[in-house]
């Protein structure tokens, strides 16, 4: 019997997907008997108020970036990279007070670079590997293999969430080149996974998924709005900003909702004939879990969601089309997806292993 142990989870707050993904990791630890303790910022604790109950939280907000309306995300990251580190070496040393003030046993940090400690076990989750280097730029990949590695080695243990054979999301972006000794695939981190799923399609609903920083998500709102503003065809669009309250209005046949219970996202993915949302890597594992698919339209300029955008509309688990390219003649994919059965059910093998493993004394 393992001992009850305090586990803080740190999540990258670049939109909600790193905390998405955390909501079933932090469930099954606490099913094990586990106290679960949420770092970040406000919003995000929110959400976590909302779908882990019984959990704690610390105000640790982490370094949170904006897009350009023109520059792609890249050349922001390179021009706020002093920023950035210098926000890496914060969080690093502030840490150590949690550690101690809070008794940590483990820290889980989703893609927050500098929550690494020697005292404790630590575990870095990335479904990024290798980094998507524009072309003009993939001579590049193998510096940023190196210096992903070279992160992952302050860790105890790397968890990808994705499926380690040629099943999987994540393609290139984890796989196809020889990992470190401490990297586990951890399987498909979907908060929907064990719920009831059973609705059905009785209406054209479409259903819209904001997700992102600004300004790109506010961007294609307003596109997606002069699109879908026809009358008869009802839309509701997730804006993805959660709080205290659910709050919704309407604007002709559109209805716009901060957030949903996870529950009623559930229910309202599938009952919708069609869905329309970013392709962050979160947000197309939990399509997977429901067994839907979706049009996937990347953030211009994110090089990772454009590769997985293409990569999964040649499996034909999904289609995409650019922002640049949206228009009234869009055609959006009815939600059955072509998704190999099994998935679910190895996901829920790797992760078992995965955590005995980083939970034995």
């Amino acid at each position: 019997m393992n001992e009850k142990k305090n586990i803080l989870i740190c999540p990258l707050e670049w939109g909600l997907g790193h905390a998405g993904r955390m909501v079933p990791l932090a469930k099954r630890l606490q099913q094990l008997n586990h106290n679960i303790i949420f770092g970040s910022g406000e919003e995000h604790l929110n959400f976590f108020r909302n779908e882990v109950p019984g959990a704690s939280y610390i105000y640790f907000p982490g370094f949170r970036i904006s897009y350009s309306k023109v520059l792609p995300q890249y050349f922001i990251i390179l021009f706020k990279s002093p920023v950035l580190f210098y926000h890496i070496l914060l969080e690093h040393f502030r840490l150590k007070k949690i550690i101690r003030d809070s008794s940590i046993d483990i820290v889980i940090s989703d893609s927050r670079i500098g929550l690494w400690n020697s005292g404790i076990k630590t575990v870095f989750i990335t479904h990024q590997m290798r980094i998507q280097f524009p072309k003009p730029f993939g001579f590049l990949e193998f510096i940023g293999i190196q210096i992903i590695r070279s992160v992952i080695k302050k860790y105890s243990y790397c968890f990808i969430p994705d499926l380690s054979g040629d099943l999987n999301v994540s393609g290139r972006l984890s796989h196809g080149f020889r990992l470190p000794e401490n990297v586990r695939y951890v399987g498909i981190l979907s908060r929907f996974c064990g719920q009831n799923t059973d609705y059905s399609s009785g209406s054209e609903k479409c259903t819209v998924i904001l997700s992102g920083p600004e300004p790109q998500r506010s961007i294609l709102k307003q596109k997606l709005i002069k699109i879908l503003i026809l009358p008869g065809k009802p839309v509701i669009m997730l804006e993805g900003k959660p709080g205290m309250t659910y709050e919704s209005y309407r604007i002709k046949n559109i209805e716009f909702c901060n957030h949903l219970s996870e529950i009623d996202t559930i229910k309202l993915l599938k009952e919708s004939e069609t869905i329309i949302t970013r392709s962050g890597y979160t947000t197309i594992m939990e399509l997977i879990s429901l067994g839907l698919t979706a049009l996937l339209i990347p953030t211009p300029g994110q090089t990772e969601q454009e590769y997985l955008a293409k990569s999964l509309s040649e499996k034909r688990w999904f289609k995409s089309i650019a922002q640049k390219d949206l228009n009234e003649n869009i055609q959006i994919p009815l939600k059955r997806a072509i998704i190999p059965s099994g998935i679910m059910e190895e996901s829920a093998k790797l992760l078992e292993i995965a955590l005995a493993e980083l939970l034995e004394q």
